[in-house]
């Protein structure tokens, strides 16, 4: 073990953490630790494994001495004697020092600390002392002694406002000259000690230097920080921040900057220099540094990765386990159609159409080794209604269109005409047979898509003198006399933001405003259940692929799982900064992702409620979210008018498709994941080549564990269509069963 300022770390431990910059500028620890330091001076260093006397020696010895004068002054004798012992000091140190001519005893001590107010408790908070075992302790003469004044003076100096100025400018100017290579990595670092220098001395009621110092520099950030930097601009006194909870996570969490070693080494060896301590603090308590071994990163490199509220992901975060893979589908006999029949008849060839039939089942059959546990979580049995509809899947997907670059999808858009209550949410069912509308006025509306009419279950009087054994019992309890087009549903008491129907076509949730999400019946027309976690406006819900479980996200920065016969959560998923703004299940049900306006996405365990997969890259709010069909990639889509693909397995980006220029509010894979569709605020649907983009990927590029990640800017060629709507966002996308790509917006005059 080998003692550093602030604690202990593990020479043989590789695993870079946080990056402690107190330790040897030749590298002999450049390991990382966790844990907050208490050394104020990055010119400190750490004995390591050779016998060099540590550089700083002097320097300890005055900021032990100004500790013990203190610790004397209060009447803390046992205090000065232990800390003494430890440290090796003789007895006579503190009288010799009293008895110095300098002015500086006992009384200088305590009229230095008197006169800066709370700094001595700032003093204590952060001065440690580490010495060498195999340092014997010296003895100190009168002429040696420090001023006390002097180096209570030196952190005293740390806080003045007037230096924030000069501190920032100086780094600034040593980053401008560094080597190109090295530039565009420690740029990162200009963002977080902006802001947390703005902070401090916001918080510190030093509003005019606060306005100069925001004037001066705010200007020199990366243009994806402007939102987060007008935020910033109106927080010109401590008791704004109060009230902002996004400013004080930031303030509180640690803002994640990927580095190499040797631009790392660059920046350590000119903050020890140059003993830049009020720097340095804010990168040991609010900044981590994940050192990487290799070649430093690209500026295009960097930018891909960047614009999240607290940095990029640290490595560890994206090395879990994720099982990926599909679910065993059940096995269904599938029947054949009587035309299928006839047409065998005719031709004499009965074997003709079966193996393409054979060959969908004997798919589902295969066991998928990135799949989980089929009972790695509870999940409803089929009943004999959603067996039926598995065969009519089955059989639709025999007739299903395979799409490519030669053969688009046809697209028919619904248009919501004369919708002046504000269309906020838009779905539509799996089998596509109903449309769904969430409206700024509260209301939630079904409608039929198909020339079947919407029906309501007779009263119980009625379904007492109905033949249950009948065959068509599901038609009989339907009553005509409530037949119509469309259904409302009133319940919420503020604009409904999302919705969703189940895979059984029963059921239908809405979040709202007010807080709640209620889930309806489809049967009955009527709200069923209202679920009360959230505190704030729910911006979206999402149904379970496999019914059952839904997933929620607000106002309150979580996602909630819950279960439909449950009225409490049974996860809440806690970690991002900001609002959660969409959610989405994985195609196995096992994992769920999330977007936020933190803009990062994260993907949970919904069996262990852990954060598995955090990943970064968006320089806007997340608005959508989309899986491929065979669970293994991810697309997202933000404010910024980009779609972004990620690979699950190995928790890392891969594709970048530019192209739209407002915000993208839905995502759709085909059904067999060959194309992308995305629909946005600007008008128009867009058709990207997705396999295209997945084929094209190399074993090589999966690099996570230097950070280098090579993207193609290759959009223009995976683009293969772009479509224009009059004057309709699309705020919704719906691949039917046989891939017709279904959208839906309202028509705005």
């Amino acid at each position: 073990m080998a003692a550093v300022q602030g604690g202990l770390v593990d020479t043989d431990e590789e695993k870079d953490i946080k990056t402690d910059p107190s330790s040897d500028a030749c590298g002999n620890n450049n390991n990382a630790i966790d844990a907050k330091p208490v050394s104020t001076s990055p010119g400190t260093n750490a004995p390591s494994g050779n016998t060099k006397t540590p550089v700083a020696t002097t320097e300890e010895q005055q900021t032990l001495l100004a500790v013990l004068q203190f610790l004397r002054k209060n009447n803390l004798s046992e205090s000065v004697d232990i800390l003494r012992r430890e440290a090796g000091l003789p007895e006579d140190l503190l009288d010799l020092k009293g008895s110095d001519g300098s002015g500086s005893g006992p009384g200088g001590a305590g009229g230095g600390v008197g006169q800066e107010g709370g700094d001595s408790s700032s003093l204590l908070s952060r001065v440690a002392v580490s010495v060498s075992a195999a340092q014997a302790p010296t003895k100190v003469t009168s002429n040696d002694q420090p001023d006390v004044s002097v180096v209570l003076s030196a952190y005293n100096q740390q806080g003045d406002p007037a230096l924030y100025d000069v501190y920032y400018s100086d780094l600034k100017k040593f980053i401008e000259t560094v080597l190109d290579c090295h530039r565009a990595e420690l740029s990162q670092v200009f963002y977080p000690l902006f802001v947390h220098m703005y902070l401090e001395l916001v918080y510190n009621n030093h509003e005019n230097q606060a306005k100069a110092f925001f004037g001066r520099f705010s200007g020199d950030q990366e243009c994806y920080y402007e939102d987060d930097l007008r935020v910033l601009s109106s927080m010109t006194k401590k008791e704004h921040m109060r009230g902002n909870e996004t400013l004080l996570d930031f303030r509180t969490s640690k803002f994640v900057l990927r580095i190499s070693r040797d631009s790392y080494q660059l920046l350590k060896r000119h903050l020890q220099e140059r003993q830049n301590n009020q720097i340095w603090n804010i990168i040991q308590e609010h900044l981590y540094i994940d050192i990487f071994d290799g070649m430093p990163r690209s500026k295009s490199q960097i930018d891909a990765m960047s614009g999240s509220l607290a940095g990029e992901a640290k490595r560890d975060a994206n090395k879990s386990k994720v099982y990926y893979g599909l679910l065993k589908e059940p096995e269904i006999e599938l029947p054949l159609d009587d035309e299928d029949e006839e047409a065998e008849n005719e031709e004499g060839k009965p074997k003709k159409k079966k193996p393409k039939k054979d060959s969908l089942g004997s798919k589902s059959k295969k066991q998928d080794p990135n799949a989980p546990l089929q009972t790695r979580i509870p999940l409803p049995e089929l009943k004999d209604s959603d067996k039926l509809d598995k065969i009519m899947y089955m059989k639709e997907a025999t007739k299903k269109i395979r799409l490519g670059p030669e053969t688009l999808p046809s697209i028919c858009f619904y248009s919501f005409l004369n919708a002046y209550q504000g269309l906020t949410a838009v779905d539509f069912t799996d089998d596509s047979s109903l449309i769904a509308g969430g409206f700024a006025d509260s209301t939630v509306r079904v409608w039929s898509v198909t020339p079947k009419r919407l029906r309501k279950v007779k009263s119980a009087a009625d379904l007492n003198l109905i033949d249950k054994e009948s065959d068509d019992v599901l038609e009989r309890i339907m009553d005509e006399k409530t037949s119509s087009e469309s259904k409302n549903l009133y319940g919420h008491s503020g604009p409904v933001y999302g919705i969703s129907f189940s895979p059984d076509r029963n059921y239908l949730l809405s979040s709202s405003e007010d807080g709640t999400v209620r889930l309806w019946s489809l049967l009955t027309f009527t709200c069923l259940v209202g679920y009360k976690g959230h505190n704030y406006p729910v911006w979206d819900t999402q149904f379970s692929p496999h019914g059952y479980y839904f997933i929620s996200g607000g106002h309150d920065r979580v996602a909630r799982l819950w279960a439909t016969d449950h009225y409490q959560p049974l996860r809440i998923f806690a970690g991002h900064l900001a609002d959660v703004t969409c959610t989405r299940f994985h195609p196995n049900s096992n994992y769920v992702a999330t977007g936020s306006s933190d803009r990062t996405i994260r993907l949970w365990d919904v069996l262990t409620g852990n954060c598995v997969r955090i990943f970064t890259g968006h320089k806007g709010p997340i608005h959508a979210l989309a899986f491929s069909p065979n669970g293994k990639f991810l697309a997202s889509g933000a404010t910024d008018g980009r779609v972004l693909l990620w690979d699950i397995g190995h928790g890392i980006m891969i594709g970048e498709l530019k192209g739209h220029t407002d915000t993208i509010y839905s995502l759709r894979f085909s059904r067999d994941g060959e194309i992308l569709a995305s629909g946005s605020m600007d008008y128009t649907v867009r058709l990207w080549d997705s396999m295209k983009a997945f084929d094209d990927l190399e074993t090589d590029d999966f690099t996570a564990t230097t950070g280098h990640i090579h993207l193609q800017d290759n959009s223009q060629e995976l683009l293969l269509g772009m479509y224009t709507t009059k004057s309709s966002p699309v705020v919704h996308l719906h691949f039917t069963r046989r891939n017709l790509l279904l959208a839906a917006g309202s028509y705005n005059p």
